[in-house]
């Protein structure tokens, strides 16, 4: 059996790094990174680190508007499914890239398997609700991570080829952290930067939704961090430097440390050592959820609503009092930890197990 699989944005790299260990002993994997994410400190290290096999095809399509960087990769995927001719395309997610290899898979009728199918935030205005809605519609295997993701595919009728298999975030988490742990070189991380686990906050700002409103959204934002007790630690997406930059120049603010943006295991310990996350990231959510820290979401919707549950997370206005308000006294309750939404740690095994299956 021969699968494609099409990765572009460091939460791919992440979710492929324990599928594509599944997958390695019983298929031919093609590697397709789209070159969506381009920063070295955002792709090369995480191959490295990760053990993923290098791809075979590396697009190198970058950055642009969604229309222009969607056409390009559907193009340049096409041409790789026509040389490859592979039994499946295996796509993660809600990226651009996740949009385009399902498309081209689809018009080339080769069946799609879409690992995170059933997301929703119910916000159309967010480009990823909208690659992952279409991506789902045109899946022959979807992947659910919770009940909740089943439940929301089955409202718009697609209940062929569904399964829940867990979050393989999860599986990602559990191996990567206590390897992470263990290595002196990654634990530096905290005298590096001259913190203490548990004596920061850790942020990240990265979606177009949060920075849209320029200059004066940030500076709202960082208003809100200059005033918490402990510092600010904020690894810096290459989307919102100048921005962020901008912002601390122009209103001296002092609490914030903008970082460069750090590997996969590096990221995992700055999370675990967090007092609490805030961030408008899906997966660092999730990630701090996993982790037991207490989150902020900078958005106003999560497509992750299981872990609102017990105020673990929570949901904030991009306005300086209230994320301030939701930092300083949003107390998660212990007892919501009993719940496992988000399975057992062995979905990747699972989503293996249920692709190679079409082989017999």
């Amino acid at each position: 059996m021969k699968i494609v699989t099409i990765v572009g944005a460091r939460p791919q790299f992440i979710k492929a790094s324990v599928v594509s260990a599944a997958l390695a002993p019983a298929c031919d994997e093609i590697l397709v990174h789209t070159g969506q994410h381009y920063d070295r400190n955002m792709s090369d290290v995480f191959f490295e680190e990760l053990s993923i096999p290098r791809p075979k095809y590396h697009l190198g399509v970058g950055s642009g508007t969604h229309g222009k960087q969607t056409g390009e990769m559907l193009m340049r995927i096409e041409e790789v499914l026509l040389t490859e001719h592979p039994d499946i395309l295996l796509v993660y997610g809600d990226t651009n890239s996740t949009l385009a290899g399902a498309l081209a898979a689809s018009k080339l009728h080769i069946p799609v398997a879409h690992v995170e199918a059933g997301l929703r935030s119910y916000n159309r205005r967010m480009p990823e609700e909208q690659n992952r809605v279409l991506t789902d519609h045109i899946s022959t295997w979807l992947f659910c991570p919770t009940q909740t993701a089943e439940d929301n595919l089955k409202k718009e009728g697609i209940e062929a080829g569904v399964s829940i298999t867990g979050d393989v975030m999860l599986d990602s988490v559990l191996h990567f952290l206590k390897l992470a742990k263990a290595n002196p070189e990654k634990t530096a991380i905290y005298e590096q930067l001259g913190i203490a686990p548990k004596g920061y906050r850790l942020a990240t700002l990265h979606r177009a939704e949060t920075t849209d409103g320029g200059l004066p959204a940030v500076v709202r934002i960082f208003r809100a961090f200059e005033r918490l007790p402990e510092p600010v630690v904020l690894p810096i997406h290459p989307r919102t430097r100048p921005l962020a930059e901008e912002a601390v120049s122009k209103e001296g603010f002092r609490n914030i440390r903008l970082i460069d943006p750090v590997g996969y295991l590096e990221m995992l310990l700055l999370t675990s050592g967090a007092k609490q996350v805030l961030t408008d990231s899906g997966g660092l959510q999730k990630e701090a959820w996993f982790m037991e820290v207490p989150c902020v979401t900078l958005r106003q919707e999560t497509e992750w609503v299981e872990t609102l549950v017990g105020n673990w997370n929570i949901l904030s206005k991009l306005e300086t009092e209230d994320i301030l308000d939701k930092a300083l006294h949003t107390i998660p309750d212990p007892a919501a930890r009993g719940l496992m939404p988000f399975g057992d740690g062995a979905a990747s095994r699972k989503i293996a197990a249920a692709l190679l299956s079409q082989n017999n």
